[in-house]
């Protein structure tokens, strides 16, 4: 989430301040201010004729909508047309593009993974591979950033990488149609005979379709002892956690949504009898959706939360397309566990509490473990 910061610099040797004053409309205290378009068009004309930078209308207007959310929650926020494309992509778990996660390593943009099942797995890109051209282009000294707006491109169209592997000399080239990637968010293995690990990292569009695969997997190994971890995942669609519930909770709530004016919606499971006895790994950067999960889970009493306190977002957004392509998210809500617990800047407590303070071990995941034994 985008952190507003200030900075303000102060020269000690050389300090020009022209001061301008103009008769601005008064408005008395703080207190009493409203909202006077006259004020802004003010502003807005003293801006244009004194500002060092050129700035055009759309700019400012721009900036004066963002300036709308200043006083809202963290949450709350105004996204430009590309600032929310993005965060369609990242709430759905669906682009179009090669499915890679890249970023900058020791100067080179470096492939961290392909996602699996998407065009650059399927060509045969694998993690480590260093990206040193695009259509030709010579990207040896471009940022990840700036690479990966030319990897972008329509569905169906193609994109040449120029790739370094192993530390060999000679460049390898793909040619990779750009499609629609589905960021599957869940992944899942066994433990033993009798206990199943489910990792589920977020909560979006394609979660439950995920989570029934595995439960089928668990179901066809007889198991019924599961962990589900829950770590670091920052949350997601409250439909799809809910959805995901069902499948572990018997008859009754789930989760709350409170509203402004104080109705109170109630999702709820017609579950006749939990399958799965469960223990769900949680941490400081579970969040949102995944507090939905724990908070279900440990006021149903039908599993064993271990490890330590959870973020604390207990408030829901709604996006919100715009006519021009922009979008807002805006907190329309807050959600309370199934006892009625608001968790908003407090996180849910764990009923085991297990610190992952050795690097090289994961005492949660062994802690978990020892509750099947």
């Amino acid at each position: 989430m985008t952190q507003r910061k200030f900075f303000r610099r102060f020269t000690a040797l050389a300090l020009v301040l022209f001061i301008f004053i103009i008769q601005l409309p008064s408005f008395g205290q703080a207190a009493d201010f409203q909202y006077n378009t006259e004020y802004l068009q003010e502003v807005e004309e003293f801006i244009k004729e004194y500002y060092l930078h050129d700035v055009t209308d759309e700019q400012l207007m721009k900036g004066a909508v963002k300036g709308l959310f200043y006083n809202l929650d963290d949450y709350s926020e105004y996204y430009t047309k590309d600032e929310f494309d993005k965060l369609i992509e990242d709430v759905s778990g669906s682009f179009v593009g090669i499915g890679i996660y890249m970023g900058d390593d020791n100067g080179h943009v470096t492939v961290f993974s392909p996602i699996k099942d998407g065009p650059a797995y399927k060509a045969g890109l694998k993690a480590g591979d260093i990206i040193v051209s695009v259509d030709g282009k010579d990207v040896t000294s471009y940022s990840s950033a700036d690479v990966s707006d030319l990897i972008k491109g329509k569905i169906g169209t193609k994109v040449k990488l120029g790739i370094k592997r192993n530390d060999s000399k000679d460049t390898l080239y793909f040619n990779i149609a750009r499609d629609e990637v589905k960021v599957n968010p869940v992944s899942y293995d066994t433990v033993n005979k009798s206990l199943g690990y489910l990792n589920i990292s977020q909560f979006n569009d394609y979660t439950v379709e995920n989570v029934d695969k595995a439960l089928n997997y668990f179901d066809q190994h007889s198991i019924k002892n599961l962990i589900i971890d829950l770590r670091n995942n920052p949350g997601g669609s409250v439909d799809q956690v809910v959805d995901v519930l069902k499948k572990f909770i018997p008859a009754g709530s789930i989760v709350h949504i409170k509203y402004k004016d104080g109705t109170i919606r109630t999702y709820s499971s017609s579950l006749k009898t939990p399958k799965y006895k469960l223990a769900v790994l949680i941490n400081e950067n579970s969040a949102s959706a995944s507090e939905i999960f724990a908070g279900a889970i440990k006021d149903r009493k039908v599993g064993t939360l271990v490890g330590v306190t959870t973020y604390g977002k207990g408030v829901v957004q709604e996006i919100i397309p715009l006519d021009n392509g922009d979008g807002i998210k805006l907190t329309i809500a807050e959600y309370l566990t199934p006892n009625k617990i608001s968790i908003d800047g407090k996180g849910i407590t764990p009923d085991i509490v297990v610190k992952n303070t050795d690097p090289t071990k994961d005492l949660q995941m062994e802690k978990a473990i020892s509750l099947f034994k």
